[in-house]
């Protein structure tokens, strides 16, 4: 068994934002010379997320506000106690869940007809850093 790693950093300039990076993780799958695997996408930052959906607009700024509504921003998170301020980002993560397994089958992403991987903000606008590690043959 090969295993390839590809570390990327994000500095978005919004604090939220959700970023399509099937061709990023793609890429990587064609570096590493791996036909049948696995894929694993992580965040590394507990404000962070990896998620499979559809790349439609409207679906994600429905996600986006979803996650509004399940965790608003809000002065009131104990966590604001240490001095941060990022309370929903770590609970928009929560959420979301900070990776994804993707099958690699004779040396594609065996993705469904819609799905695409997203790497999703909660609280940007400084590095953050992410994953790939493909295993296989």
């Amino acid at each position: 068994m090969r295993s390839h790693t590809y570390y990327h950093w994000f500095e978005t300039s919004k604090k939220r934002d959700y970023i399509r990076i099937t061709d990023m993780v793609s890429e990587q799958l064609d570096k590493s010379g791996i036909k049948e695997g696995f894929c694993l996408v992580s965040a590394m930052h507990i404000t962070a997320g990896v998620y499979i959906n559809d790349a439609e607009s409207g679906l994600i700024e429905d996600i986006d506000g979803w996650l509004k509504d399940l965790a608003p921003e809000s002065p009131n998170y104990r966590h604001h106690k240490t001095g941060e301020t990022n309370g929903d980002a770590h609970l928009k993560n929560l959420l979301v869940g900070h990776q994804v397994i993707v099958p690699v089958t004779d040396g594609k992403l065996d993705l469904g007809p819609w799905q695409q991987v997203y790497y999703a903000e909660f609280d940007g606008m400084r590095k953050k850093k992410m994953i790939i590690k493909i295993i296989g043959e």
